[in-house]
């Protein structure tokens, strides 16, 4: 196969951040017809307020003629009214609310200390159909790194699906085998996202030869039998795994640096790269459910009526490094392998 056409597929997972950066990474998730926006900014989005204001900050940095939904989110915090939150759910506002525990990762220092003190927004969000995306990862300093999703399954997640059935949770950017399993093995009201850059790579990527701190991102990449039990769930055709790119850019000063930025900007790689993976699985007929259909049929919401072509070229395509931003330069995933397809628009690697 050298070409295949598919709806236009969602980003169920994506950073814009904001200001300078907004503006420069924007353009590049444009492929994409919508996109649930995470609101981990350095002041966080908390109340529907914040998120109509963020919303009107991406619309107006959108390019001329190019044509994104941004679909908004609120930041948790034990603060959170629930009346606000299903005020902004009911004006069709927001999509989902995402629970960082405390200090897991980029900007989640104002995220969940204790768990008891949402409950009351989780269970007014059950009782709305709202649903909740997780960061889930521990952050118990006595945990090791690589085991922290697995024990948020244990400690918190299975505990609160057990007390709130009803409340629909979406396991965000899974890495191990350990999820794959857990949302495979349950009946309702469970979905995960899974990103490009774990589909792609796993932990050697980032340590083996020397560290690469364009590869650090949170969750940590994985092992090889952890990318391998992705892999797997992603071609499946299960509709409780779709795409979340988790593209998280930072500029390359906060990310080279003896403390650095966990994040890995795919955006612009996005579609060659799962079309790379789902080829090398013998699954492109799979792709279209992963990108375009799963995600709009767990969210309740249609699928796009546009499409989008994905060419097969004879020689691998070229991309750049690095994209600009009046914040300093942002370097792109590095697939570690030729990349042969690219959108028909995107040939040469320009963004489409």
């Amino acid at each position: 196969m050298t070409r295949l056409t598919i709806k236009k597929p969602d980003d169920w997972h994506l950073h814009l951040r904001d200001g300078a950066m907004l503006e420069a990474v924007l353009p590049h998730s444009a492929d994409f017809a919508r996109a649930i926006i995470m609101p981990n900014l350095e002041r966080p989005v908390v109340t529907t307020a914040d998120a109509a204001a963020y919303r009107d900050r991406i619309l107006a940095a959108l390019p001329e003629g190019q044509a994104f939904t941004p679909l908004m989110t609120l930041y948790l915090t034990e603060s959170t009214d629930p009346d606000d939150v299903e005020a902004g759910f009911r004006s069709g506002l927001i999509t989902a609310v995402k629970l960082y525990p405390a200090g897991a990762t980029t900007n989640s220092q104002n995220g969940v200390h204790d768990l008891e003190r949402v409950y009351p927004v989780l269970e007014r969000m059950a009782e709305i159909g709202l649903p909740l995306c997780v960061h889930g990862e521990v952050v118990d300093p006595e945990v090791d790194i690589f085991d922290r999703e697995a024990v948020f399954i244990e400690r918190v997640l299975e505990p609160l699906r057990r007390r709130i059935p009803d409340l629909k949770v979406v396991m965000e950017h899974v890495t191990t085998q350990d999820a794959v399993e857990y949302v495979q093995a349950s009946e309702r009201n469970l979905a995960a996202t899974i990103t490009v850059h774990h589909l792609m790579v796993n932990r050697n990527a980032m340590l083996a030869g020397g560290i690469r701190p364009h590869y650090y991102c949170l969750p940590i990449i994985k092992r090889e039998r952890h990318r391998q039990a992705l892999r797997v769930a992603a071609t499946s055709g299960d509709q409780r795994f779709f795409l979340g790119t988790d593209s998280a850019p930072h500029t390359d000063g906060r990310k080279l640096s003896s403390c650095g930025c966990a994040g890995v900007f795919s955006a612009p790689l996005a579609l060659p790269c799962l079309a790379h993976v789902f080829e090398e699985c013998d699954a492109l007929q799979k792709l279209e459910a992963f990108a375009s259909l799963n995600g709009p049929i767990w969210y309740g919401l249609p699928s796009n009526d546009e499409s989008v072509t994905l060419v097969r070229h004879d020689e691998p395509q070229a991309w750049p490094e690095r994209i600009a931003s009046a914040d300093g330069p942002v370097t792109l995933f590095d697939p570690t392998v030729p990349l042969h397809w690219a959108l028909e628009t995107q040939a040469g690697g320009q963004p489409g």
